[in-house]
């Protein structure tokens, strides 16, 4: 066990501030953490918004379902997923740029997210605290609209970052043996595992609400994959040109 294990392991999400800005110089260095981070085939296809103006971030607030961390973090960045620039180099180089490929678009999200969990682990590596506000997606042509992104760019979600204002116990997570297998997936024992997860899981809400919470991992999986999620992200990313295909 190392201090850079010790720090991923209590990671916890911060949802409380301190009244203290992060430093743009700060900030700049948090997210050039991000950009060291792996990319598929080099496209670097991340490109973060920094939001300060007060009036721009309560609207990012009640986009994101009234979130008032949004607005009251010492930062607040907004990740997103960029072909656009891509497309350009391409053009530039006398190529014709391919809209709407899936792999493309798999390829952008996942460099936005290697990239914000790196600038993340740089954050917190400083004392500061952070959430992720996927929450944006709730009205995702709205924050394209405020934040004048183009074709080919889409707001995956939003970053909190600033000085903790609380000090959250770590949730805890599935057992390890749920999610490492060897060698081929393996159903057997699932069930028990993740029975095993939701005690845990209950006695985490029951001690940190003082009873006031009775849920589980299970009931939360209900209640998440047993609807429709966000539906209008499918018509919404056609829109902005990644039409899967």
């Amino acid at each position: 066990m190392n201090a850079t294990i010790e720090r991923l392991l209590g990671h916890r999400s911060i949802r409380k501030f301190t009244d203290e800005v992060v430093p743009d110089e700060t900030i700049r260095t948090i997210v050039a953490c991000g950009q060291a981070a792996a990319t598929s085939s080099n496209v670097q296809a991340t490109t973060v918004v920094q939001v300060k103006r007060m009036v721009t971030r309560e609207q990012l607030a009640a986009f994101a379902g009234g979130q008032p961390y949004v607005a009251t973090a010492g930062a607040f960045l907004v990740w997103c997923a960029d072909l656009r620039r891509a497309a350009e180099a391409c053009r530039r180089t006398g190529g014709d740029f391919e809209p709407g490929m899936t792999e493309h678009f798999i390829i952008a999200t996942i460099d936005v997210a290697l990239a914000a969990q790196n600038a993340v682990v740089a954050a917190e590596s400083l004392d500061y605290g952070i959430c992720y506000i996927g929450g944006l997606r709730n009205n995702p042509a709205g924050v394209a609209e405020l934040l004048g992104l183009p074709d080919q760019v889409y707001p995956v979600f939003g970053l909190c970052i600033g000085r903790p204002a609380q000090d959250p116990e770590v949730k805890p997570r599935l057992p390890i043996e749920a999610v490492l297998m060897q060698e081929r997936y393996d159903e057997d024992g699932e069930e028990a595992r993740v029975a095993e997860y939701d005690e845990t899981l209950a006695r985490y809400y029951r001690d940190r609400t003082g009873g006031n919470k009775e849920s589980h991992w299970s009931i939360e999986m209900r209640a998440l994959v047993g609807k429709e999620s966000r539906p209008h992200m499918r018509g919404f990313l056609d829109e902005r040109g990644f039409k899967m295909r």
